[in-house]
């Protein structure tokens, strides 16, 4: 037990006087004090944001730096490239100075909500402002949730930006969100090798995942979450009798599980890379037991799909997006893959006008407007469900999905000139906050960049895959390479898919580019163009 100043001043004194005056028997004056109920976790005190020196310096203006942003060419669709431009636009004005009321240490991109910072928002915020690193170093941003880490590895899901405090207690099951970062840290990682920034980051995000295997795992070794906690606040996914917002239900949930998995994978992926893999074998450990679980506990053969599962070992019949975090944590067995990707392609469940909903349109709640969770179009979980199918080797469905939903998004974008928080499914309108930018910017950068002009880098390995599908002419200038390479890139226009596209490349460094049409594959090798 621990006794605060207030609680030694309260206790030794006041009560005493107050007793004496008034003959009283008195409690506490200013509320309990809470006892200290932390186990510290080694890995913390490798936390150097904790004690990293604040960096007070304003964000560049949008035109000031647009010119070192990537610029995509598309002749055939200037609409797309207009969407493109104001994404980064908007981006650049939600980008705030630390101050002193809320103790963060470097500035930071705002999720555009509520003036807070969100792990998950402010997550799949950075995977797609890796690209604009050359103007502004976006990934900073996560440096003020590590500078709010725990002694015991916790990091809030909400901090607030007035003030820098956790908007939830560690204990509630809505405290924690996402376990976001070890990918949003390592796909930076891909794109600009970053090494001395990916030592600094393990202990942070290793701390963190030991945190959420102590405090929301069950038993059995699945976890937990809460409708807030998981990002997809009202999905009706609990029994009656539990809030649908903000308890766990006593239920193993399946996104929350997997996203455990996918963790863990990447983080053993950076022990690897860092020499550090005597610090994740409780990880890999976990990783196949819980591979394991979920296809022995939370696959509903019915449905051919992963679901939550009740207290009772009961498994819900509900279809949510969150299923699909299993592509890219690769626990689907090969005989799976099929029946459990047919639901993205099935016009009653996922296939929608609008892809990709965020419930299944054949549950009874689903709602072709949108209704939040119950049914709109995420730009974050399509960008998941995109991201796993390329990890799984179904980008051709990848590419049909983002071309889809980046298409309705401009399409309402030309109506509007608004980029909208979320759609609806069924119809041509955006809903939730307006220019959301926000998590809402993956659709116009990342998804255009990786899943439609089909580019994506691994600059560790030297690497730059380009999957050729679309038949016009289309590229992209001043594309990020590393810390200091910059690659133009040009496809000539084709008549045909099979037809084997011709290409000009030029770069500032050299790396292996992988070429892949519908007709064929090759390998090149880039040399630096002096």
């Amino acid at each position: 037990m621990y006794f605060s100043i207030q609680s030694y001043i309260e206790i030794m004194i006041l009560k005493p006087i107050i007793a004496l005056f008034f003959g009283l028997s008195v409690g506490p004056l200013f509320g309990q004090p809470y006892f200290d109920t932390y186990v510290p976790n080694k890995h913390v005190q490798k936390n150097s944001f904790l004690h990293s020196k604040r960096d007070t310096s304003s964000p560049p203006l949008f035109a000031e730096v647009k010119e070192k942003l990537p610029s995509p060419y598309w002749p055939n669709r200037p609409d797309v490239i207009k969407f493109y431009w104001r994404t980064w636009e908007l981006a650049f004005g939600n980008i705030h100075k630390v101050n002193d009321g809320n103790g963060f240490i470097a500035p930071y991109i705002d999720p555009a909500f509520n003036g807070n910072i969100f792990t998950e928002d402010c997550g799949f915020m950075v995977l797609f402002c890796r690209y604009g690193y050359r103007a502004f170093d976006f990934q900073q941003t996560l440096n003020n949730f590590y500078n709010k880490q725990h002694k015991d590895g916790f990091i809030c899901r909400e901090i607030r930006g007035d003030n820098g405090n956790d908007a939830f207690h560690r204990f509630d099951p809505s405290s924690a969100g996402i376990n976001i970062f070890p990918w949003a840290e390592m796909r930076y990682f891909n794109n600009i090798n970053d090494i001395e920034r990916l030592k600094r980051v393990f202990p942070v995000l290793l701390a963190n995942y030991q945190w959420y295997n102590v405090n929301r795992s069950w038993p059995d070794g699945s976890y937990y979450s809460s409708g807030w906690g998981c990002g997809m606040d009202n999905q009706p996914r609990l029994p009656k009798g539990f809030n649908p917002a903000f308890s766990h239900g006593h239920m193993s949930w399946i996104d929350a599980t997997l996203q455990q998995i996918f963790a863990g994978k990447i983080l053993i992926r950076m022990a690897k890379v860092l020499g550090r893999l005597e610090d994740v074998i409780d990880i890999q450990k976990e990783v196949a037991t819980l591979s394991d679980y979920v296809n022995r506990k939370m696959w509903n053969p019915t449905h051919r799909i992963y679901v939550d599962r009740y207290k009772d070992g009961s498994l819900s019949d509900l279809k949510t997006i969150g299923t699909y975090w299993a592509l890219l944590a690769e626990v689907v067995p090969p005989h799976e893959l099929p029946g459990f990707l047919a639901h993205l392609s099935d016009t009653t469940e996922f296939s929608r006008p609008h892809r990709i909903p965020t419930l299944s349109a054949d549950h009874p709640d689903f709602d072709p407007k949108g209704g939040y969770w119950r049914g709109a179009v995420w730009a974050m979980t399509n960008y998941m469900v995109l991201q796993g199918l390329t990890q799984v080797g179904a980008d051709s469905l990848a590419h049909e999905i983002a071309k889809n939903h980046v298409d309705n998004a401009v399409k309402v974008f030309k109506n509007s000139g608004i980029i909208w928080e979320n759609y609806s499914s069924e119809y041509l309108y955006g809903s939730g906050r307006e220019n959301f930018v926000g998590e809402g910017g993956l659709t116009g950068t990342a998804i255009l960049f990786e899943n439609i002009l089909g580019i994506r880098p691994d600059v560790f390995n030297k690497v730059l895959v380009w999957d050729i599908r679309l038949l016009g002419e289309h590229g992209v200038n001043n594309y990020p390479f590393g810390k200091d390479g910059i690659v133009n890139l040009l496809c000539n226009k084709r008549m045909n898919k099979t037809d084997e596209p011709f290409i000009k490349v030029n770069s500032s460094v050299p790396f292996q580019l992988k070429l892949i049409w519908s007709g064929g594959h090759k390998t090149l090798e880039v040399k630096a163009d002096k």
